[in-house]
Formats: C-alpha cells, sequence, structure tokens
C-alpha cells in the first residue's frame, strides 16, 4: 500500500512537472509570436514611411532635417532584431513613433499638402499600421507580463529556473513625448 502511494505522488510531481513545463514554453513561444507580429507591422510602417518623405518633401522643405531623422531612425531600426536586442529596437521605435507624430503635425501647417489626394491616403495609410502596431504592442505587453508571472510565481518559477527560462523582455512603453501632459496653448502660438 506504501509502495502505491509513492508512486502516485511521483506520477502526480512527474505530471504537474510536465505541465507547468509545457505551460512556460507556450508562454515563450506566445512572447516570441507577439513579437513577430509588431515586427510585421513595422515593416509595413518601413514601406510607407519613404514614399510618404517623397510625397511630403516637395511641399515641406523647411523641415528637411526632421525628414532625414526619420529616415535615419528607420534605417537604423530596421537593422535591430527584435528578439536579439529588444531594448534597443524598442528605444529607436519610440524615438521614430515620436518624429513620425511631429512629421503628421507639422504636415497641419501645409494646405496645399493637404489637398494632394495621394499624400492623403499614404497618411491615412500609416495611421491605419499605428493602429495596428499599437494593438500588436498591447499584444506583446500582455504576453511580457504573462511570462514573467509564470517566471516570478511558484511553482513554475522553479521550473523556469531549472530549464533556463528568464523574463528578459522589457514591456513596450509611451514614449516620453506622449507622457508629457498637451498645452493646448502651444497650438496657437
Amino acid at each position: 500500500m506504501n509502495n502505491d502511494i509513492l508512486w502516485i505522488i511521483a506520477a502526480v510531481v512527474v505530471v504537474g512537472f510536465y505541465l507547468i513545463y509545457v505551460s512556460l514554453i507556450k508562454k515563450k513561444n506566445r512572447l516570441k509570436e507577439s513579437a513577430s507580429g509588431i515586427d510585421v507591422q513595422l515593416k509595413k510602417r518601413y514601406d510607407l514611411i519613404p514614399n510618404l518623405m517623397t510625397m511630403a518633401a516637395k511641399y515641406m522643405e523647411h523641415e528637411k532635417s526632421m525628414m532625414e531623422e526619420i529616415a535615419r531612425l528607420r534605417s537604423e531600426s530596421m537593422n535591430v532584431n527584435f528578439m536579439a536586442d529588444p531594448s534597443k529596437k524598442i528605444e529607436l521605435e519610440n524615438m521614430l513613433s515620436a518624429r513620425m507624430n511631429d512629421f503628421k503635425l507639422s504636415a497641419e501647417n501645409y494646405p496645399d499638402m493637404k489637398s494632394n489626394q495621394a499624400l492623403m491616403n499614404a497618411m491615412e495609410s500609416l495611421n491605419s499600421v499605428e493602429e495596428h502596431i499599437a494593438a500588436a504592442r498591447r499584444f506583446y505587453n500582455a504576453n511580457v507580463t504573462d511570462l514573467k508571472n509564470a517566471v516570478e510565481i511558484f511553482p513554475s518559477s522553479f521550473v523556469a529556473k531549472m530549464i533556463g527560462i528568464k523574463d528578459e523582455m522589457p514591456y513596450f512603453e509611451a514614449e516620453e513625448q506622449a507622457k508629457k501632459s498637451i498645452n493646448a496653448q502651444d497650438f496657437f502660438k
């Protein structure tokens, strides 16, 4: 009878370990999938930016330095692999997002530009892509939280340590500019 109880306990421990192992692997893979989803959306943005900058260049001659910075940030960000260096990728993407927001605000100052239908279509496409990027970031952040919880809470933390799963992936957070409060008076200067 004692031998049977020991076998049952051993089976419960093995099954429990296996279920936790499977759960951790699924969370890790879901996190990779969500990071890949961000990359897909960023690729769409990267493809739109050169066309948008080319169309806007003839209207926005005074904004040349901003457009050059957008091109530089786009190039740098494209060359950083999300899974290899997530912090650098997030930093570059936040800077690019901030500069693209500046670009959109600057475009408001050019009435001729607003009448160009192709450019307005490109701006609408960019807005749509930005919404998809935001959704992908939310999905990614939810998966980061899921993995962090699993890696930090016992008993899965014990199994995670044994198999080498860590919670190294950073959150995508709003860029500093987006966190600042808006002063409406700035728009009427």
